[in-house]
């Protein structure tokens, strides 16, 4: 959701907006203009490739608790170092369990998710957690799926 949030609020920056128009039985034509990050064909594009972003983030073991997290370690795209760093290749088997708890979690919650940001939500995993029990473990300090 971090990456889903990070695009959104990007797009949301620009000021495009993209427009559409009907035709009603009566032959009058209504135009409507959205925000890009509300349109569409943006959102249907980011669900699509958001989980292939998941090699960016590697597994760290909290060495007191033994916990397991996924940070992201990759800068991105428009960052300083992020020209330095495309250069590299990184590959992981172990952001496989990742991607396919993001892809599962798109599939299933896709319609949540755009209510979510429709509604300009923010902190999107956390609204989308409250809304969807069951979905997230918490502890103290963050919610995790």
């Amino acid at each position: 959701m971090d990456e889903v949030e990070h695009d959104v609020t990007k797009a949301r920056q620009t000021k495009t907006k993209v427009g559409s128009s009907q035709t009603h039985p009566d032959g009058t034509r209504e135009r409507t203009k959205v925000p890009w990050a509300l349109s569409e064909a943006f959102l249907a594009d980011l669900l699509d490739q958001v989980c292939q972003r998941m090699n960016d983030y590697k597994l760290e073991v909290d060495p007191v608790t033994k916990e397991k997290t996924f940070k992201r370690f990759a800068p991105r795209k428009g960052d300083k170092m992020y020209q330095e760093f495309k250069k590299f290749s990184f590959y992981s088997e172990a952001y496989r369990p990742l991607k396919f708890a993001c892809e599962s979690i798109i599939e299933e919650y896709e319609d949540k998710i755009l209510s979510l940001i429709a509604r300009e939500a923010r902190y999107l995993a956390d609204k989308l957690c409250s809304e969807k029990p069951g979905l997230c473990k918490t502890s103290p300090d963050r919610t995790e799926f």
